[in-house]
């Protein structure tokens, strides 16, 4: 484990449950600026019972980066919709963009 990955972890378990971050903005909370390609490889690597709430992870235009209809990104938006996330043409609200 690299310092780097724990880093983008411990962001990524502070998120709150029905708040999201983006893929930029954990990079810069993680102190890993412009480091965003970083945090998708680090979250792609999880292993499959993870606790880490990955979910709350979105790219910048505020969508799920999973292809649509695929089984991750179906699994990422119930996750999001359990825990209140709203969206709205396949769009993440403003509203629910977590802010340290």
């Amino acid at each position: 484990m690299t310092e780097n990955q724990q880093r983008i972890w411990h962001i990524v378990a502070r998120i709150p449950s029905g708040f999201v971050a983006s893929y930029g903005q954990v990079a810069e909370f993680a102190g890993l600026p412009g480091r965003a390609r970083l945090v998708g490889h680090v979250l792609s690597r999880l292993p499959a019972d993870t606790r880490l709430p990955w979910h709350r992870v979105i790219n910048s235009r505020g969508r799920i980066s999973f292809p649509a209809g695929s089984g991750r990104h179906r699994l990422q938006r119930r996750r999001l919709e359990a825990e209140g996330v709203s969206f709205e043409n396949d769009r993440i609200l403003r509203r629910y963009l977590w802010r340290v």
